[in-house]
């Protein structure tokens, strides 16, 4: 397997683990109404509410991230729009550490797994790449194809 390859998969599953475990937590929260293990806070109505909202994209977003990795070069955007999701749970996190609603000492690990993702997925990104020819097809269109690839131009 292609070094961009393993990273891309390598993005792929490490952010879909993620998202699911996330997903998990924020559906026990909206559902059973489990302690938040990061603000201790016990949900009522209006936040087990936004947890079913929140914890539904997370699942989808970990089914988006295992169908990026069924075709890992030519779905690798969606770990820059990843990025940008990520990068909003970031600020969300400064901001309940700031108001006081989630300590640091439980804000901080998550900020720095998140600011490893965004590393990851970026690394990975550039690497396939740098990795991808482009190739004109027979309507003249040109289109990204990995660099070793038997269509590849050498």
């Amino acid at each position: 397997m292609r070094r961009s390859t393993q990273w891309l998969r390598i993005s792929y599953w490490v952010g879909a683990v993620a998202d699911g475990i996330a997903a998990i937590v924020m559906l026990s929260q909206a559902i059973l109404a489990h302690e938040s293990p990061l603000t201790h806070y016990t949900p009522q109505e209006p936040y087990r509410y936004a947890m079913g909202l929140a914890g539904s994209l997370m699942l989808g977003w970990t089914f988006l991230l295992l169908w990026a990795n069924r075709k890992p070069h030519e779905r690798r955007g969606v770990l820059m729009i990843t990025n940008l999701v990520i990068s909003g749970l970031i600020g969300s996190g400064i901001y309940a550490m700031y108001s006081n609603f989630a300590p640091s000492s439980s804000i901080l690990p998550v900020l720095a797994f998140q600011i490893v993702l965004i590393v990851l997925f970026t690394y990975s990104y550039m690497v396939a790449g740098s990795d991808l020819a482009v190739l004109r097809d027979s309507a003249g269109v040109q289109q990204d194809v990995p660099a070793d690839s038997p269509n590849a131009r050498r």
